[in-house]
């Protein structure tokens, strides 16, 4: 799970060296994905028997929900800065185990509970969301999308984690059809908002194809693989840590120089995490096999 976060970590980075527009990143991550996806997902199938179909339904919404997400993030970022959407699209830390708790009854732990505001505190640190983005031009409509994002991205992730422990032999393909999913809503929605330009410089196409494989292939086969083996809590923790890599990716990669309270952030969700995903003998949180 961490090394999936450390895959989605490169994406605002990837995106800004593709130097293309919101609506064309989204669906291109998705769409060349699905050429390293498809032949691994057909070979899957032949070796472990088909899809369940009710797997692949559920696999579908995980994609239609991913590729809003994909979208509203994006506009929210538009709206009310990358900090602060950063930090609400983060909400998935806590949507992911209710609905767990929900639908499969899967205990949330105290220690989990009680570490959720200072991780999310860490977060708000990282992203930069105590400073003021002069550029944020619709505070309310940014906020309820980066909301419906995060949230968006929990019921993908819960999704995914069902799929993952009613077919376990089968990894690849409900990542694959949730990417064609994601594909057509990021699609649509794209052309909708910002466009979809395919007519872009052949270093824009080597990076979106940097962005297909890692942040797409590679980070959501690992999460699909690890997060049947993990309590819905300590996934959504383990995934905070994104933006703590992002951050230091961005110091090796773009030279940015991060600020200090960004530092402390970094330190505070890194600590929160571990605290989070220990598990004394005298606590039960896993609620997984």
């Amino acid at each position: 799970m961490i090394a999936g976060a450390g895959c989605l970590s490169i994406s605002a980075i990837v995106v800004k060296l593709a130097e293309v527009n919101a609506g064309t990143a989204a669906f291109l991550r998705c769409a060349l994905a699905l050429i390293a996806l498809v032949p691994l997902a057909v070979r899957e199938c032949r070796r472990h028997g088909r899809f369940e179909p009710g797997l692949v339904w559920c696999a579908l919404v995980a994609g239609a929900l991913l590729g809003a997400d994909y979208v509203m993030w994006t506009a929210s970022v538009l709206d009310v800065g990358a900090g602060i959407a950063t930090v609400l699209i983060n909400v998935q830390v806590v949507v992911f185990p209710l609905l767990a708790r929900l639908f499969d009854r899967t205990p949330i732990s105290a220690r989990f509970a009680l570490t959720c505001p200072v991780m999310l505190a860490g977060i708000a640190l990282v992203g930069g969301a105590l400073s003021h983005d002069p550029n944020a031009q619709h505070q309310v409509r940014g906020t309820l999308l980066a909301l419906a994002a995060g949230a968006a991205y929990a019921g993908y992730l819960y999704l995914n984690r069902r799929s993952g422990q009613r077919s376990p032999q089968h990894v690849v393909t409900p990542v694959c059809l949730a990417t064609a999913s994601a594909a057509a809503v990021a699609g649509l929605l794209g052309w909708a908002t910002t466009g979809v330009d395919l007519d872009v410089p052949p270093a824009s196409w080597l990076w979106l194809a940097v962005l297909a494989l890692i942040s797409q292939v590679a980070a959501f086969l690992l999460m699909a693989a690890a997060s049947p083996e993990l309590a819905p809590n300590t996934s959504a923790s383990l995934l905070l840590l994104q933006p703590v890599l992002a951050v230091a990716l961005g110091v090796v990669v773009l030279a940015e120089t991060p600020a200090p309270s960004q530092l402390v952030g970094c330190a505070v969700v890194v600590a929160a995490v571990w605290f989070a995903g220990r598990n004394p003998r005298h606590e039960s949180n896993t609620g997984s096999g």
